[in-house]
């Protein structure tokens, strides 16, 4: 494709280019969307996307020098696969009483000292066992160049480590062991021309905040045109750095992939509180009129309330709440007699009373 071609196109939607890809890192710079998408996508990255991480340990047997629950807390910090996770079901959806095979990973760790020398084990010992939801979920990730992996403990000769390690799915805002990525970096106007920042300097603030490899994407400030209050920023600097369990362009993906998951929700909730709130009880769309489930009694929210009516000029339809309609002006929506409880906090039925 002729892309200089497309030079003169007007751009429509997010637009994306990657200006550097490797096994664990991706640099790329996003444009035509806002500052709020762009930082959603970042925390997203950050703390939403879900992998596999050890959550439960039995421990069988432990003749190390490390407690059980350091040894725990290590195993939970080892990354482990999570391509395809979409295949596991999250603990809290699935129907078993703890875990099983839809939802969790079983992983073996037996190891042993015989000799004189000291011993270490590594990621690398730990065994998934079968079944399993595909072929690479719940394996640890080994990244050195000798195969071996994190260091779990070290054992001298007669010492033993014998594990049951169960991986469930979750994500980085439960715990940060679920995090897939080491380091999320984010920027936007290296320039800074629109102010955003207030640099603190002693003689040259050129000199003392020296701009980043961004800057080489953007016009340097003209210092002829008036400061424009109205900016906003519309290009911004990611650069993902993966820990192994997912490549970063899937970090990336997943992100959005997140993002949409949670907007429809949102949608889907409004429409439903809508439909349940007015259509369903036979008001309109929004509810304000007729009957619709929420104690808004007469038309205009007009009601009988014998502590207004003909006293204090508000006996009109419209001008009594919701919460005034029943019993004497203590009704509730809930269908108490004073409060939802059936009685105020103080146990006085008419909220005020002398002693």
């Amino acid at each position: 494709m002729d892309y200089d071609a497309m030079d003169g196109l007007e751009e429509v939607g997010p637009r994306v280019t990657v200006r550097e890809a490797a096994t664990g890192h991706v640099d790329f710079t996003l444009g035509n969307v806002d500052l709020a998408f762009a930082n959603s996508l970042r925390r997203t990255m950050l703390a939403e996307i879900p992998t596999m991480a050890i959550d439960l340990v039995e421990v069988e047997a432990n003749t190390s020098v490390l407690a059980d629950e350091f040894i725990a807390h290590r195993l939970g910090l080892i990354p482990l696969n999570s391509k395809q996770i979409e295949d596991v079901l999250y603990s809290r959806d699935c129907e078993c009483d703890q875990y099983c095979e839809n939802c969790s990973i079983t992983l073996t760790l037996h190891a042993r000292c015989t000799g004189d020398e000291i011993m270490k084990v590594y990621a690398r010992d730990l065994v998934v066992a079968e079944p399993r939801p595909n072929e690479w979920v719940g394996l640890p990730v080994i990244t050195d160049a000798l195969g071996l992996g994190s260091v779990i403990c070290k054992l001298r000769k007669g010492q033993e480590l014998r594990m049951k390690c169960v991986a469930k799915k979750g994500i980085a805002k439960e715990h940060a062991k679920w995090a897939p990525t080491s380091a999320v970096a984010f920027e936007y106007d290296p320039h800074n021309k629109l102010k955003h920042l207030d640099y603190w300097y002693e003689e040259d603030p050129i000199k003392e905040w020296p701009p980043s490899k961004n800057a080489t994407w953007e016009d340097p400030p003209s210092t002829t045109l008036p400061f424009a209050y109205d900016a906003s920023p519309s290009k911004f600097y990611f650069e993902v750095d993966s820990i192994g369990n997912l490549e970063p362009d899937a970090v990336v993906q997943q992100g959005i992939k997140v993002m949409q998951q949670k907007l429809a929700a949102v949608i889907r909730d409004l429409e439903g509180s809508a439909d349940a709130s007015g259509i369903a009880n036979g008001g309109d769309a929004n509810g304000v009129s007729g009957g619709d489930g929420l104690g808004f009694g007469g038309p205009g929210f007009g009601g009988t309330d014998a502590a207004h009516t003909g006293q204090d000029g508000f006996g009109a339809e419209g001008f009594a709440t919701p919460f005034l309609t029943g019993q004497g002006g203590n009704g509730s929506v809930w269908g108490g007699g004073a409060t939802p409880y059936g009685a105020t906090p103080y146990g006085q039925q008419n909220g005020w009373s002398a002693s």
